[in-house]
Order: C-alpha cells, then structure tokens, then sequence
C-alpha cells in the first residue's frame, strides 16, 4: 500500500532514497518523505504531500545529504494527507519511523502515551510506533531491542524501518503481515517494501518473514525471528532489470502494459506446455499427483483478480465437469464455508500480498483443503512462499495502478489450470490438445485486436463527457464486463456498471436513456442470440448502444447501435483475454481526453496490504 525504501552505506543516500520512492510510487502517491542521519549524526528530514517529484524539488531547493536513511511514499489510511501526517514520523532524541500497515490497537497505545507525556503531532497510528519505540529507549540504548519490545506490543499488520542518532549506523526493521526486503550490496546495504525500488543499486535480495527483526548494518545483517531465535534468511537473486519499470517511448504505463500483454502471455505459457501436452510440473513437482485427486475447486481474489477467478470458476465447471466457486478474498476470510473432501484452494493476485488474499490463504491453510495454489505475478512474495503450489505469471513489472496485462496473464495462467484439471477428469468436454492448441494462438490474435486502438481514440470521444455508463456480457464474458466497468471508473472518474445482460430487466433497464452508453461484449457463442434480445431491449428504451462484436456475429450499425468489429474470431475458451483488449483501451483513451492521471488514479494505490 505504501512504499518504504532506505539505505546504509558510505556515499551520499539522498539520491537512493529519492529514486526508489519514485520507482515505488505506484504504491502511494498521497505524500511523500524521507529522513537521513546526516554528518553529525543529527536528523534531517524532508517532507511533502503530494508526489515524489514535489518531495525531490524540496530536497533540490533545500539540500540534504547523509549515509544513513529512510524513505516513505504514502497511501492514506489514518490520516488525511497533508504534511503532518506524512511519513518520515520522529519521536524525541532523534528516532525516525516509516511504517506500511495498520496498526489496530493504536488508540489504546495512543492513550498510555499520553498519560506518559508524550504530545503528538499528527492523526497517524505511525506516530504510536516511534514513540513507543522512544519509551523503550529510555530502559535500553540499543535500537534493535526497543523495537523488537514495541513489536510485542503491537496488533495489526506492519513494515517498519526505524533509525536513531543514538544508533547512528543501522536501520532496524520489523515485518508482519506486509512485505519488507533486504537488498544486499557491496560494504552497504538496502531496504524496502518492493525488490523494483533497489533495482539500480543491486539483484541480490533477502526477504523477512513473518516476525522477523532485523538489524541492517552497512557490512553486516542481523535477523531475529518472533521466537527470539538469530536466523539466516535465504539469499535470491532478482531476475529483473533495472529498466524493467521504466516507461519508455509510451505515453503513459497503462499504455506500454497494454502493448505488452502479447509478449507477457507468451511468456506466461513459455516452458508450461510443449508438443500440445501441459507440462504438469510447472505448478510443482506434486502437482501431478494432487490435480488427479481434485473433486472441487474454490478461487479466493479481489478486485481484477476477482474477475480472473470468475472466468476460470466458469471454465472449470464448462470444461472440466467438477465444482468451482469463486469468492471476493475480503469476505471468504470471515465467512465459515463448507469444504468437500479433495478441494483445491486457489488464490490468485498479482502482488502475492494483498492482505486480504493473504489471510484467505491462511484461514485455508488451516481448513482441510485438499491443496493450496497461488497464481502470481511476483515469484519472491508471501503468496508463493505460503502455497503448495505456485504459477508464476511472467507479466514483468505493472506500474500503471489499473491492472492490465496482470489480469490477461492471470486468465491465461488460470486456463493452464483448466487444462490441468480436464485432463485429470473422466468427464471433460475438451481435449488437452485443443485447449493448448487455442492458449498458444492467443499472442498472436492480441496483436491484431490492438490494432483496433485508433479506432477506440476516436469512439472515445463520445464518453468524455458522460457521467455514467453500463457494461453488459453474458456467461465468461459477464466478467469481462465488469471488468471494463471497473476499467472505465478507476481512471476516468466515470461512474460505470456492469450486469449479466439478462439482468437489465430486473431494475437496471429504469437507468437506461440516452445520456448513458451502453458497452456490449458480443463473442460468437452459444449465447449470442440471448445477448442480442436483452441489447434490443436497451434500444427499445432509447439506450446508445456500442457492441464489441466477433466478426462471425455479422451484427451491423444501425440507428443508436455502433458495432466495433474485432479483428479476429476468438473461441469461447479464448474471448474473455480478446474482449478484454478494447475494454483497456476504451477506459484509457477516455482518461486521456478527461485529463486524469492515468496511471496514479485518485485515492487508489498498487499493491494492497492492509485490509
């Protein structure tokens, strides 16, 4: 949710804090700040609302400069954002904190600390932290202990990074519940919340665990695991690229990540299948054993993610004749649900640590289910740490906030477990040769489904300055509209819907007039002819009607009706990745002509890990 960076090393750490924030932007845009211990050791600290460029002007006009130091981009949860809320907060005697999480039991820690003396001077539960870090201080001069007190004290969810004058070369860092990695350099050394932020400055990562204290000294790095006990944490090295996360010619991310979606396909598959066959090991070496024993499957995601399921949800029961259901991670964690015998839980994100997603995993854990699979886009996360088995989704580094090639990777991905599971059943309805055949084909009809992006510019034009709007799909598809809808509000603040299309004449129909377009996903299946009913009942109410349709549906244009031919026919089993393509691209050209900030939407941020 936030983004937390920091640095122990001989040179200057300014600008190693200031490029990290801006490569984890993504995560929190609302404020951002750092903090350094400088040549006497004294705290210098910087701090802006609004993004990491106002901070890097401020820094720029008002020079700063130390080898020992933390930084913070923030996503507000307690707290307005403006600057006194915003992170580096410090406590007396020149303690620093950045903070990523909730903290639960703040005002109760808030009240103990007044009572003791201590004044505060923002709304943040950050703030409880430092001072209670300082309170531990006063028994103790060494940092490490003092946090690891404070820890034992807190409920919630947590990253922290913490520096002292009195501890002048060390950062102190606790991890529970969000993610916080250890970046190994030569005589210096690295922290944050997410491996892109140190890409420039090195490959070799060590990632906390669960409870972990962690005391990181510029050649030397202590780890203390929740039961007191000193642990080594495995070192990886990060097959990314420092340029990885850079924008290149593209306008904007979303943009690029559009483009990018047949090359990240391509490579989602790579090494999966061969000769027609599913390389049933990709998921893990016991894989093949476990998916001959599924007899159901539940899916647990959010958001984008959330669609994903859907559309394999749908697929399995199509395809593979056995049970699957779908949940919103967020509400599966608290609910109580009955698991048959031999059921595979599924989690699906593309950061492996969205808090919710992450919880569902773990209640699961506990329930009995047959197996766990994560599919994810981030092989070092606490999602694939904590699964059985894992397929990694290969889409590279998605900045832009809306998800793009995340989701179509995610379905691809989702389908190789189709596969997985009709071969393993006695009553599936397709072979595993055809269904590869179709999943190989899919790079090659992206390609030609983006050249419809000229086209989406100009039809663009008709919703710049509509308020509302409706999506409208049928069976795999139905997903997919949500997804556009979802698309079109996060980046262009218009409100939009979406409803299986026979659903229109249970309520929603009473919106439909002609100030608000109506979006229809046409693929050519057995539910064209249904779909075409429910539209004609949009025109019957003067609805403006625009129809991404398969070109074997032979639709026309006709008054108040405007069909987007795609360029290619897609099977049933390869329509919600095709249909998907211009829904992306209707949502961005229309953000573009309103002016918003395509890729840091308003009150949104990347990667959600609190709940």
């Amino acid at each position: 949710m936030c983004g937390i960076v920091g640095a122990v090393a001989e040179r200057n750490v300014v600008p190693i804090l200031l490029e990290g924030l801006r490569r984890l932007e993504y995560r929190g845009y609302d404020s951002a700040g750092l903090a350094v211990l400088n040549s006497t050791n004294s705290l210098d600290r910087r701090r802006a609302v609004g993004k990491v460029k106002i901070l890097s002007d401020a820094v720029q006009a008002e020079p700063i400069a130390g080898h020992v130091g933390i930084a913070h981009t923030r996503w507000a949860t307690h707290g307005v954002p403006t600057l006194h809320n915003a992170h580096p907060h410090v406590s007396h005697d020149g303690v620093a904190i950045v903070h990523n999480g909730i903290i639960e039991n703040h005002e109760a820690l808030r009240a103990d600390l007044v009572r003791l003396g201590y004044k505060f001077t923002s709304e943040t539960d950050t703030e409880v932290v430092v001072h209670r870090i300082h309170y531990h201080l006063k028994s103790s001069t060494d940092l490490f202990q003092a946090v690891r007190k404070t820890v034992q004290e807190l409920s919630g969810a947590y990253a922290l990074a913490v520096i002292c004058e009195k501890n002048p070369d060390q950062i102190v860092l606790a991890r529970e519940g969000c993610p916080v990695v250890i970046g190994l350099g030569i005589d210096e050394n690295f922290v944050a919340s997410d491996v892109a932020a140190l890409l420039p400055v090195t490959r070799r990562f060590m990632f906390l665990e669960e409870g972990d204290v962690a005391e990181v000294r510029r050649t030397q790095i202590k780890i203390m695991d929740s039961a007191g006990a000193i642990v080594t944490r495995t070192v990886r090295e990060s097959e990314l690229s420092a340029d990885s996360v850079e924008r290149g010619s593209y306008r904007h991310y979303m943009l690029k990540e559009i483009h990018e979606q047949p090359r990240a396909i391509s490579q989602t598959l790579e090494q999966r299948v061969a000769g027609g066959r599913l390389l049933e090991a990709a998921f893990g070496p016991s894989a093949q054993d476990i998916f001959a024993r599924v007899k159901a499957v539940h899916i647990a995601a959010c958001g984008t993610s959330y669609h994903a399921g859907m559309v394999a949800s749908s697929f399995i029961e199509q395809y593979c004749r056995i049970p699957a259901r779908v949940e919103i991670a967020s509400e599966y964690r608290y609910r109580n649900p009955v698991i048959t015998p031999d059921t595979l839980f599924v989690t699906v994100s593309q950061s492996g640590e969205t808090a919710d997603t992450l919880a569902a995993l773990r209640n699961a854990k506990r329930a009995g289910y047959l197996s766990t699979l994560a599919i994810c886009n981030v092989a070092e996360s606490s999602l694939v740490r904590d699964s059985d088995l894992v397929l990694l989704t290969r889409a590279g580094p998605e900045i832009g906030v809306a998800s793009t090639k995340a989701l179509t990777t995610q379905l691809a991905a989702l389908s190789l477990l189709v596969v997985a599971l009709a071969k393993n059943s006695q009553h599936a309805v397709a072979t595993e040769s055809s269904l590869i055949t179709e999943l190989l084909q899919l790079p090659g009809l992206i390609e030609k489904t983006l050249k419809l992006d000229a086209g989406i510019h100009s039809l663009a034009e008709v919703f710049a300055d509509k308020q509302h709007a409706l999506f409208l799909g049928r069976g795999a598809l139905y997903p997919i509209a949500m997804e556009g809808a979802l698309k079109l509000k996060e980046i262009s603040y218009i409100h939009a819907e979406a409803y299986a299309a026979a659903e229109l004449k249970h309520g929603p129909l009473a919106l439909v007039d002609e100030h608000m377009p109506v979006i229809a996903v046409a693929p050519n299946n057995d539910l064209l002819g249904k779909l075409k009913s429910n539209l004609q009942e949009v025109r019957a109410r003067g609805g403006k009607l625009y129809v991404f349709a398969d070109p074997e549906t032979h639709m026309q244009n006709e008054e108040g009706v405007t069909i987007i031919n795609m360029p290619v026919s897609a099977s049933a089993f390869q329509a919600p990745v095709i249909f998907t393509i211009p829904l992306q691209l209707l949502a961005y050209h229309v953000a573009v002509l309103k002016g918003t900030d395509v890729d840091q939407p308003r009150n949104l941020a990347k990667s959600l890990t609190v709940e």
